[in-house]
């Protein structure tokens, strides 16, 4: 296949005006939080990362990795998981009143009981994963247990990398809400 360069066309579709929330709770490797951030850019979607990261994330540091699309990026700190929760129940106030519905978080745990095939997934809803080594603390998946999925694997590893359940279940969830029906080339 022959090489492509900046003028030639890709396949695109329209970015949602209420676009899905990907959510690391104190991610640890840098590549995999370069991969989902560019998935983050790639769709539109606002990264937040919660908690003390495994690594920095300034400007040096960013440019020092290679990762050239991090101004792409709308990346969003939140010191810990309820100070993330306040600030996504503010997401979508327009002019000071509150959106209709609020977005809903989905937990991704590889313990999970349900698949994230079977999740309502809404524009406007976080994708919440943990960190590459437990994934996501035992309290706040029995806190929100109701909204705990797993991504099904079909052999005997016990889990998938971060960067690619976050893209699994970030086009998923596009998919669902028909964010990928009207493709162009752009």
């Amino acid at each position: 296949m022959p090489r492509t360069n900046d003028k030639t066309p890709r396949l695109r579709a329209h970015p949602l005006p209420d676009p899905f929330h990907i959510v690391l709770v104190e991610p640890e490797i840098p590549p995999n939080t370069g991969n989902i951030a560019r998935l983050g850019a790639a769709t539109g979607s606002p990264l937040h990362l919660v908690g003390p990261l495994g690594f920095r994330i300034d400007e040096h540091s960013v440019r020092r990795a290679g990762v050239d699309y991090w101004h792409l990026v709308d990346v969003r700190r939140h010191l810990d998981f309820s100070h993330f929760l306040h600030a996504f129940a503010k997401e979508g106030e327009k002019e000071g009143a509150p959106r209709a519905q609020p977005g809903k978080l989905h937990l991704f745990s590889a313990v999970a009981r349900r698949s994230y095939i079977e999740a309502d997934f809404a524009p406007g809803d976080a994708l919440v994963f943990g960190r590459e080594s437990v994934g996501l603390p035992e309290e706040l998946l029995e806190a929100h247990a109701d909204r705990v999925v797993a991504i099904p694997t079909l052999g005997a590893v016990r889990s998938l990398n971060l960067a690619n359940a976050v893209g699994i279940a970030l086009f998923e969830a596009l998919r669902k809400v028909g964010a990928l029906d009207a493709t162009f080339l752009g």
